[in-house]
């Protein structure tokens, strides 16, 4: 089996630090939002999070959950869509990357 393609477990992402595609450090993956339902990752729990990039009312709780639809790419780090134009842009994902 080609070790490209060969399925990982989803506990290796734990532990990756996020960043966006510009290079912007996010957070850290400390755990996984599942759909045991359709066996698949909804969203990356993100700790140590770049208050920063958040601002002070998410910088005070515990973490933020990244939808997975924003993952671009997977490897020793997680890259994702740019948080900081999802968070302010579009007000229906605002309420799930506050946690």
């Amino acid at each position: 089996m080609n070790p490209e393609t060969a399925p990982q477990e989803i506990t290796t992402l734990v532990g990756r630090e996020v960043y966006t595609k510009n290079g912007v450090f996010v957070g850290e993956v400390e755990d996984l939002r599942l759909d045991l339902n359709v066996e698949q990752v909804t969203g990356l729990a993100l700790h140590q999070i770049n208050a920063e990039l958040f601002g002070p009312d998410v910088s005070g709780s515990r973490g933020v959950i990244v939808p997975y639809r924003w993952v671009q790419a997977v490897g020793d780090i997680v890259i994702v869509n740019d948080v900081v134009e999802r968070v302010h842009g579009d007000e229906s994902d605002e309420e799930e990357v506050a946690a």
